[in-house]
């Protein structure tokens, strides 16, 4: 009987434990639900930021863009005894990419040998028209139009004795149908860089007379 009555009252016990733990969950879980609404409810959307977030200031500052100066007559430097004055190295042909090709081998060359170079540049093309005569006729018609590519390598400060050399070389390597020719920098060699604008010359000219 005695054992009976233990069975039986450790069975109450464990029943009234576990409903007393139930409760005990349920209460937790209703207070977490509270708190969770509480905190879902963000309080700092009216409130400043003070600036968080904001990486703008914490970039360089961009420098305003410079306009493009207008390229000015350089001062040409006279020859010396050991040293040549500013000359140009000039090429020109009908077939641009031999031309440019050459005229990169010069550059090249130069810097090789620690030859001074002032600049680099190409000049306007030029077009030729070819024009025929019929055997039996007066007319001309157009055959053809040529294109004349040209480019100059500006070349300053060239020891005397170091200019054989450099003219032997470059002579040596030149492709067939490209003309060279070596002369000496001058002020007309600056203008001719430019294309000419014969309307805005014109009304110039009205203006100032």
């Amino acid at each position: 009987m005695n054992t009976l009555l233990n069975k039986v009252l450790l069975l109450q016990n464990t029943q009234a434990l576990v409903c007393a733990v139930s409760s005990v969950q349920s209460q937790l879980l209703t207070t977490h639900m509270a708190l969770g609404v509480l905190l879902t409810n963000r309080q700092y959307r009216s409130m400043p930021t003070h600036g968080i977030g904001k990486y703008r200031h914490l970039l360089p500052k961009a420098l305003p863009k410079k306009k493009k100066d207008r390229v000015q007559v350089k001062q040409i430097k006279a020859a010396t005894a050991t040293e040549f004055g500013v000359f140009n190295v000039c090429v020109s042909g009908y077939d641009m990419t031999l031309v440019e090709h050459y005229s990169q081998y010069i550059h090249n060359l130069c810097n090789h040998l620690d030859i001074k170079v002032d600049e680099s540049y190409a000049l306007p093309t030029k077009s030729t028209e070819v024009m025929l005569m019929q055997e039996q006729g007066t007319k001309m018609y157009l055959d053809a139009v040529l294109k004349t590519h040209e480019r100059i390598v500006q070349i300053s400060e060239m020891k005397a004795t170091l200019f054989p050399i450099f003219m032997d070389v470059v002579l040596k390597n030149q492709p067939e149908g490209v003309r060279f020719c070596v002369k000496q920098h001058s002020e007309t060699d600056f203008q001719a860089r430019f294309k000419t604008r014969p309307e805005l010359e014109g009304l110039l000219a009205k203006i100032n007379n």
